[in-house]
């Protein structure tokens, strides 16, 4: 490996969900709110939260720990909503929430502390998983924004997201 790859270093925003560390690379972060009113949406999956308004933006806000089959985030002092930006299947941008327990710290981390994701078989999909990274003697998941989201589940976000836009400028 050349020297140049080994000594680079990412960084990464570590957050909870449940009782587990997970994190994603700050280039895809546009921000991190605190906790804040979050208007539900009929019809939607169960991991779609509902949507917020950011700075007259609608922005659909996703429970991460639903959509990895964990119980539904409990809203607390330190629950936190991280802004990503993601490239939808037209190529537009557009940003998404994810709901978290709590965010702790920026990390960087080189190609040496990253282990590739775990192989645990055909029932388990990893395939959101970028990595496993080692950081101060724990494991952090490390996710992989682009693969985060089927495209089914982009387009059911993007539709609701749209309409909702829609319904608001009609008021």
């Amino acid at each position: 490996m050349p020297d140049n790859l080994s000594n680079q270093r990412d960084q990464y925003l570590s957050f909870n969900l449940s009782d587990d560390v997970y994190a994603l690379d700050i280039g895809s972060i546009k921000e991190v709110l605190d906790n804040r009113n979050i208007t539900k949406l009929p019809q939607t999956p169960e991991f779609m939260r509902g949507v917020i308004n950011l700075r007259g933006q609608v922005v659909p806000i996703i429970d991460l720990n639903i959509k990895f089959g964990m119980p539904q985030t409990q809203f607390t002092v330190d629950t936190c909503i991280i802004i990503v930006e993601i490239e939808l299947e037209d190529g537009s941008n557009a940003l998404l929430g994810a709901l978290t327990d709590a965010v702790h710290e920026v990390v960087e981390l080189g190609v040496d502390d990253i282990d590739p994701p775990p192989k645990l078989g055909m029932s388990v999909d990893c395939a959101f998983i970028y990595g496993m990274g080692k950081y101060n003697d724990e494991f952090i998941i490390i996710l992989d924004v682009k693969r985060l989201f089927t495209i089914a589940e982009l387009t059911v976000v993007a539709d609701a997201s749209h309409d909702t836009a829609e319904n608001l400028e009609l008021r």
